[in-house]
């Protein structure tokens, strides 16, 4: 799948679940889910803002480590959501805030 097509799937709850969930990795998807849920906001639209602030926030090693990532996978744009998703959550835990308290 596309990484355009992927986005285009965080619009509602039931396809950002089976988004995320598809990353194969529960840990992350109870982490985004558990993170949306205390911000008080739908996991679609706490998954569309992860995006947009791993895109505002990521410096330029973190570019350079995604492409690392993207040139060894079979999958490039689950690795690309993925890695966005840990990196703002990770962000997140370590400025003790929410996401919007990050912008």
């Amino acid at each position: 799948m596309m990484l355009g097509d992927m986005l285009a799937g965080l619009a509602d709850d039931a396809q950002a679940t089976e988004l995320i969930f598809g990353l194969d990795d529960l840990q992350l998807f109870v982490a985004v889910r558990a993170r949306s849920e205390a911000e008080g906001v739908d996991l679609a639209s706490y998954a569309r803002e992860a995006v947009q602030r791993y895109a505002a926030l990521a410096a330029d090693e973190e570019w350079i480590t995604l492409m690392g990532l993207i040139g060894r996978a079979d999958d490039p744009a689950r690795t690309c959501l993925r890695r966005a998703f840990q990196f703002v959550l990770q962000q997140e835990d370590e400025a003790g805030v929410t996401g919007d308290a990050m912008l």
